[in-house]
């Protein structure tokens, strides 16, 4: 398994009582090596596990509306377990493969480093004090894994993809990362995030997570192609892989097609001063642009980016009318209505409190409109 996952190559050269000792699988007592829990999880016998840890158990599920089509249940050492779950789940895979160019890429319907970092995290970080199952379902175009015991303390759902990771059990931890089962760095949740938003499929879903399980929903809907194909193109230019905070920005475009600092900053989990140079970074090659100024200023997709994903209407709909339409729907609505207010304005031309104010004191200093009042209760007339 170190070979075939690339995991700590020093480790493969050791005697099997020296990889015990590396991998934290035993410790010392009154001068007797005996298993660690780590140990007894990883490779421990059948009978060990029944006697000494009984809660273990993982579950895999295929489910056909009601109708449950596999059932499997496994209690066998952590190692084999995650071997025989990954046969299930590369046994009911689809992969679709596409060419764009000289690029050739393969379409799965689920990503397998994603799966494989949310069953590792699901299997090491449960709560083994506790009776409990983990669970593996399929059913539909959804996949969820769930597993006993809330998330570690400090981690939460506001700070998910910026906490320091803190394992249950340190030392099982540090044992699958150097078999290679999982992330080195710790960030394994990048990488199941990764795995669904770069094919324009929705985030991964926590919601379902409480102070007794963790549960993570991925989806396998069709991916969006096209998105798939501009981060492709993005990362061969740049050579390197488009970071995860831009390819949550990017994905929420798609959807929500516009978006301030303050909502940037609660997706991507960071102050608003580090979610502002993200988004200029994005503005600088191309890939979105920014519109109004100051604490009004909104980001779209640029109109290249919505070329290559094939809907430029969408681009001059988000973009809006330039200033002098905006001007004339002003002055068009005052004649019309006798009167415009700053919310009037907000609403006629989709922009902010402070872009409607700027835009009617321009009209008012060319003598296009006359203010009338102060504060909440003015208005402007035509001259």
């Amino acid at each position: 398994m170190i070979e075939r996952f690339s995991g700590d190559a020093t480790l493969i050269g050791l005697t099997d009582d020296e990889l015990d000792g590396a991998l934290g699988l035993v410790r010392t007592v009154d001068s007797q090596r005996v298993p660690t829990v780590a140990g007894l999880l990883l490779i421990g016998k059948e009978s060990a596990l029944r006697d000494h840890l009984p809660t273990h158990e993982v579950a895999f599920q295929v489910l056909d509306g009601t109708d449950v089509r596999v059932n499997d249940f496994y209690r066998t050492p952590l190692l084999t377990t995650f071997e025989r779950i990954m046969e299930q789940f590369e046994a009911r895979i689809e992969e679709e493969e596409m060419q764009w160019g000289l690029f050739r890429v393969a379409i799965p319907t689920y990503d397998r480093r994603a799966f494989r970092e949310a069953l590792v995290n699901a299997i090491v970080h449960r709560d083994y004090s506790v009776l409990g199952t983990v669970f593996i379902r399929l059913q539909g175009n959804t996949l969820s894994i769930s597993n006993p015991g809330g998330f570690v303390e400090g981690v939460t759902l506001d700070n998910l993809l910026v906490v320091e990771p803190k394992p249950r059990n340190p030392a099982l931890a540090d044992a699958i990362k150097r078999i290679g089962l999982a992330e080195r760095t710790g960030r394994g949740v990048d990488l199941i995030f990764q795995g669904l938003l770069r094919y324009g499929r929705p985030e991964p879903d926590y919601s379902g997570s409480n102070a007794s399980t963790v549960q993570v929903i991925l989806s396998s809907t069709e991916a969006d192609l096209p998105f798939l194909k501009m981060i492709i193109e993005e990362e061969n230019r740049t050579q390197s892989s488009i970071s995860l905070d831009a390819l949550i920005i990017l994905s929420r475009l798609r959807t929500t097609r516009r978006i301030d600092v303050a909502t940037v900053a609660q997706a991507i989990q960071k102050p608003e001063a580090q979610a502002r140079a993200i988004l200029e970074r994005l503005v600088k090659i191309g890939l979105i642009e920014p519109h109004g100024i100051k604490r009004g200023r909104t980001y779209i997709l640029s109109a290249e980016t919505y070329r290559d994903l094939g809907q430029s209407a969408n681009y001059i709909r988000q973009a809006g009318f330039n200033s002098i339409q905006q001007e004339q729907m002003v002055i068009q609505f005052a004649q019309k209505h006798g009167r415009v207010t700053r919310k009037d304005v907000m609403e006629l031309c989709r922009l902010s409190k402070d872009q409607s104010a700027h835009l009617l004191r321009k009209l008012a200093t060319e003598n296009k409109l006359t203010l009338h009042g102060k504060g909440r209760g003015s208005f402007y007339v035509l001259p």
